[in-house]
């Protein structure tokens, strides 16, 4: 069975066999030549710029867990932009811990317009924070991210907190230029790993604003996860088997290795941008072969996530149809929540190819015509 569901995706054996390296200690020499292995690569899937103060870790929790970490790092007046199911964990979480949590409500199916978000910061502010979903995997939404940041700029004590979970190693995150101050994902999307760790990425106003703030906890401490890694230490026991898988993909990634025949030859950022172009193509035919069938994209123009696809299902019988692409070998996803049985989702990122994905739509194709 071929995943092709918004996460977790498929995994490469080579990545896979990064997994079965024998244990080290975490205190031990080996992990800090781990850590350094990582280290030239992940400002690059971060996009940060050659002059950024910005700082990048990696921890051993889910997404889940930089999210909250994120918001330990903020003073208590958060405003959150929900428009999925993801973004509203987002705001349920500021909620969870304490802080004074505004909700900008958007349309399930679009991003936020920057006029509301202006409007919003202006007449209910200040904020300590902003927190938003880059890429809704409930819906296929994604947000432009230099309109948030060129609202949010206009108030320099609001930092910008961004879930790039399906997001970064699919698309140009470009940190430094769309105002992220403490972006974060997990490695199971288009980093095509296994789930257990994730990485962020923290701006120098972030952490001087989070070493301010008391009672940031312990494990979830955005500053002890940062300077930890800048010290090439971690809080507690790692996950050595997935650092061990991460530093391998990102090495992979930056080499080209990873790339389609005849592009192979990039490296470094052109590489990058490269895997970015290639999850953009599988996007745009995805959507076409949908068109062809009358399937319409669920998120509006301009709101169309490079790396997963929510298409409407019409009058298609969802169940039926994803049931029929599991008996094929393919594994795609209903939808989520309240979209369950009005839409299906298709995970085209990561390492998926287009001669992979040319294979799944033809058996979209068979279970189509045998209706």
């Amino acid at each position: 069975m071929t995943l092709w569901i918004p996460g977790p995706t498929e995994v490469r054996e080579e990545i896979l066999a990064e997994c079965s390296r024998p244990a080290i200690g975490h205190r031990a020499p080996e992990m800090r030549e781990l850590i350094e292995r990582m280290d030239p690569h992940l400002p690059l899937a971060f996009g940060l710029s050659g002059d950024s103060t910005a700082q990048c870790a990696v921890h051993s929790v889910s997404a889940s867990g930089l999210m909250e970490a994120s918001l330990r790092g903020v003073g208590p007046r958060v405003l959150s932009v929900v428009n999925g199911a993801f973004s509203k964990r987002f705001r349920d979480m500021g909620e969870l811990i304490g802080k004074d949590v505004t909700t900008l409500d958007v349309a399930w199916g679009s991003g936020v317009a920057p006029d509301d978000l202006a409007r919003v910061l202006e007449q209910d502010g200040p904020f300590d924070a902003v927190t938003l979903v880059a890429n809704e995997t409930s819906t296929g939404v994604v947000t432009p991210l230099a309109p948030v940041a060129d609202v949010v700029r206009r108030h320099p004590g609001t930092l910008l907190l961004v879930d790039l979970v399906s997001y970064i190693a699919g698309a140009p995150v470009d940190f430094d230029a769309n105002g992220i101050d403490f972006g974060f994902a997990g490695v199971q999307k288009a980093f095509a790993l296994p789930p257990g760790i994730a990485v962020c990425a923290a701006s120098s106003r972030y952490m001087d604003a989070a070493r301010a703030q008391e009672h940031r906890g312990w494990a979830l401490d955005p500053v002890r996860v940062v300077e930890g890694h800048a010290q090439k230490k971690t809080p507690a026991t790692p996950c050595t088997p997935l650092y061990y898988a991460l530093a391998k993909q990102l090495e992979d990634i930056s080499a080209g290795v990873t790339l389609p025949e005849g592009e192979r030859d990039k490296t470094g950022a052109a590489a990058w941008d490269a895997r970015f172009a290639k999850h953009a193509r599988m996007r745009d035919r995805t959507l076409a072969w949908a068109s062809d069938h009358g399937l319409e994209p669920f998120p509006a123009e301009g709101f169309r996530s490079p790396t997963v696809s929510c298409i409407s299902s019409g009058d298609l019988d969802t169940a039926a149809f994803v049931a029929g692409l599991a008996e094929r070998g393919f594994r795609i996803s209903n939808g989520y929540g309240d979209l369950k049985g009005r839409t299906f989702r298709i995970g085209h990122m990561g390492d998926h190819d287009e001669p992979g994905l040319e294979r799944l739509l033809a058996a979209a194709d068979e279970v189509l015509a045998a209706r």
